[in-house]
């Protein structure tokens, strides 16, 4: 049920906090924030955990708040590993999730999923963004209120799945829209 996936946070003038608890046993990795990784898995801090397996990092993790309809995931991946590693699909209990990149055609700024996955090359970084990569959360079964926390879990190419937590927030940017219903301002040369 949504409720055990997007939880409440209480808002405090320190901010909010996230916090991942991950076993070996059950996951080969998880994502997290700006921390360098921790060579094993760990309680993380803030909005932070390390990574395993993998290789691969997640970030600053955050979702576009929603009220209705469509929305978006965005963090930074990084792959501290020698291997390119594809992430080739994504799940979360909050919503069915695409991958989709936003591309210029006609003209005109639209969203379309992404062929062959975001990948991360080795030894580098692939960011999801507005306006360009990002996980698409297809149909929430609830509003998406900032400060909720949504889970996903990445499909890739090598190793397990990576599990990680991003925070709701939100968000105006260039005026794009992850609706396909409402009408999406032209591209600004904002990401």
């Amino acid at each position: 049920m949504l409720t055990t996936t997007l939880t409440r946070r209480a808002r405090t003038g320190a901010g909010l906090t996230l916090s991942a608890v991950l076993t070996a046993a059950a996951l080969a990795g998880c994502g997290g924030t700006d921390a360098a990784p921790a060579a094993a898995p760990v309680a993380a801090g803030p909005g932070s955990s390390p990574a395993a397996v993998t290789g691969l990092v997640v970030r600053d993790p955050w979702v576009k708040a929603a009220d209705k309809g469509m929305t978006a995931g965005f963090a930074i991946l990084v792959n501290d590993s020698d291997a390119d590693i594809t992430v080739r699909s994504a799940t979360s209990p909050a919503s069915p999730v695409e991958l989709h990149t936003m591309a210029m055609k006609d003209g005109k700024m639209v969203m379309q999923p992404k062929q062959g996955g975001f990948v991360v090359k080795a030894r580098g970084s692939h960011q999801l963004a507005p306006g360009g990569d990002h996980l698409m959360l297809m149909k929430p079964s609830a509003a998406i209120k900032p400060g909720d926390e949504v889970s996903f879990t990445l499909q890739l190419s090598a190793g397990g799945p990576l599990t990680f937590t991003a925070i709701a927030k939100p968000f105006a940017g260039a005026g794009e829209s992850y609706d396909p219903g409402r009408k999406t301002p032209p591209a600004s040369g904002h990401p």
